[in-house]
């Protein structure tokens, strides 16, 4: 996995589930907290809760240079514990594991590649969103039941659109909007039937071919007011990959700095990019039998931290103490 998916990941997965990642915990109550592209029906009664997200960038390039955008996001997917009768229960115990129902996620993604800077001047192309309602059932073992997991439809559109910002000197203004235009009726409903509607953790990669994307966190003094005037509603772009590499931007709901970066000695994605990794891990390997056990049964994503964690050797463990990335000399 190159380093620019890694870091698009970690956003799309940010505060997937935190510790100490059980159900029963108080902070994994309210779950889906960045990125939500709400229907639109709701988000004209709740305001904060917008149903379209926005991201304008500077291209610099000849017209026939290309970009492709991929907009990613998560569709939660509703896991339900059914009993060997067919009842829906809340958990039971199948093959000598707790099973306990719970909402997951799908990755879905929508992309478009090659598009023309003049092209896009002349004509803003448009790619739907259209994700069928779907069911999956699953087996459990010793016939003790199954998990069927389900997922509601989701209707929107990504618009990509340029226009030129100076003839002759090939300065683009690159915007991406994305909408979700799901149908929904809003009245008496709770939060978590509208996430079902809603492209959660949302996100935008861009890559330029024959192009270079501006920094807009520091751009050169003579684009400063060009940067100025870009218009990004509910999410920041920022230049992504080898330090000074312009032909890659994300554009997500958490401010970053250009050219983030994940940490090597990091053993694996923690959905908390804020937290330190030593303490999670060291918290996760103090969590008794007991909390263990749900660990497991909360997610097949939190049952990977857990299996990944107790398999890390002494050494791995030491390399999470720190490091020293700079030297500065402090006169």
């Amino acid at each position: 996995m190159d380093d620019v998916r890694r870091i698009a990941d970690a956003v799309l997965y940010e505060g997937y589930v935190l510790w100490p990642y059980r159900r029963s915990a108080l902070k994994n109550q309210r779950r889906w907290t960045f990125g939500g592209v709400h229907p639109r029906a709701h988000a004209e009664r709740h305001p904060d809760d917008r149903s379209v997200m926005r991201t304008e960038c500077l291209v610099e390039g000849p017209g026939d240079a290309t970009i492709d955008v991929a907009v990613r996001f998560l569709h939660v997917v509703r896991r339900d514990v059914m009993d060997a009768d067919g009842v829906a229960v809340d958990s039971l115990e199948a093959g000598g594991e707790l099973v306990v129902a719970w909402d997951e996620a799908a990755e879905r993604q929508v992309a478009a590649a090659g598009l023309a800077l003049d092209a896009l001047a002349a004509s803003a192309e448009r790619v739907a969103i259209a994700v069928p309602a779907g069911r999956d059932v699953e087996p459990l073992p010793e016939g003790a039941g199954s998990l069927v997991r389900s997922w509601e439809a989701l209707d929107g559109a990504v618009e990509v659109a340029a226009s030129r910002l100076a003839e002759g000197l090939g300065l683009h203004r690159v915007a991406v909007t994305i909408s979700n235009t799901t149908p929904w009726s809003s009245d008496g409903r709770a939060r978590e039937e509208v996430l079902r509607h809603t492209l959660c953790s949302t996100h935008t990669v861009l890559r330029a071919a024959g192009a270079a994307f501006v920094s807009l966190t520091d751009p050169p003094e003579a684009l400063r007011s060009a940067a100025g005037g870009c218009r990004n509603e509910g999410t920041w772009p920022v230049l992504v990959g080898p330090e000074g590499a312009r032909d890659t931007l994300l554009s997500s709901p958490i401010i970053l700095e250009d050219h983030p970066r994940i940490a090597p000695e990091s053993p694996g994605d923690l959905f908390d990019g804020g937290e330190i990794d030593q303490l999670l891990i060291l918290n996760i390997l103090s969590l008794t039998d007991e909390e263990k056990a749900e660990m497991r049964a909360t997610d097949p994503r939190t049952r990977e931290i857990l299996e990944r964690t107790e398999a890390l050797t002494p050494d791995e463990l030491m390399r999470l103490h720190g490091a020293i990335r700079e030297w500065q000399v402090l006169r």
